[in-house]
């Protein structure tokens, strides 16, 4: 056996990375410590530690935490959104409701550590390229489908932005319960998220008043 003239010792030569693959590295790192402890708490020691490499190289792909962290933040953002729009097949209101809502269970399923760096508050990234922009997205994309709705039943159909980014809310929170608890099954969650939204939507009053103010009058 011929020795390595760069490895003396015979010992297996460390292959390098590529650019490429070395950002790749740097950034399910980020992920992951992003997840595990939040922005503040995650620091580029401890990326640069994980990834055997030393702090400049971390500075060099992304100019510091705060870099790492909108890349990171951004492609959980497209990842989500691409998930959910793609999901969006069917024809009927229910339908898509309940395509959504698996979608967005999927997500926080299969992607447990991107959905967690989504949840957290950052001090870096303020209302835009967060779960609440992503929460927005959709809220829009509802929207559109509840005005056609609103408008074929009589009601106003300017109330269902309203009505839209509650219903996203609803589907949002719940989600964030049920990535902690994990149970019931995600098809069960889907289903009585569904059946809360969608049979209440059917038996809608066309002017809602508070009970309770009423009471007081």
């Amino acid at each position: 056996m011929v020795a390595d003239p760069a490895n003396p010792a015979g010992g297996r030569s460390r292959v390098r990375m590529s650019a490429t693959q070395r950002r790749e590295q740097l950034i399910a790192i980020g992920r992951q410590l992003f997840a595990e402890r939040g922005f503040d708490a995650t620091s580029i020691e401890e990326v640069a530690a994980r990834a055997k490499v030393s702090k400049p190289v971390v500075y060099e792909h992304f100019g510091g935490k705060e870099g790492l962290y909108a890349v990171v933040v951004d492609r959980e953002v497209r990842s989500l959104l691409d998930r959910i729009t793609n999901a969006l097949t069917a024809g009927h209101p229910r339908e898509l409701l309940e395509q959504a809502a698996l979608a967005l269970l999927d997500y926080i399923e299969q992607e447990t550590d991107g959905f967690r760096v989504l949840v957290r508050e950052s001090p870096v990234m303020s209302s835009t390229g967060t779960f609440s922009s992503v929460l927005n997205d959709l809220a829009h994309q509802a929207e559109h489908i509840l005005g056609a709705e609103f408008k074929s039943r009589g009601f106003d159909p300017k109330l269902a932005e309203l009505y839209s980014q509650a219903l996203v809310g609803m589907v949002a929170v719940t989600g964030r319960w049920w990535l902690e608890v994990r149970k019931p099954r995600k098809d069960v969650v889907a289903s009585h998220l569904v059946n809360l939204a969608w049979n209440g939507l059917s038996h809608l009053e066309s002017k809602p008043a508070l009970v309770v103010r009423d009471r007081s009058a």
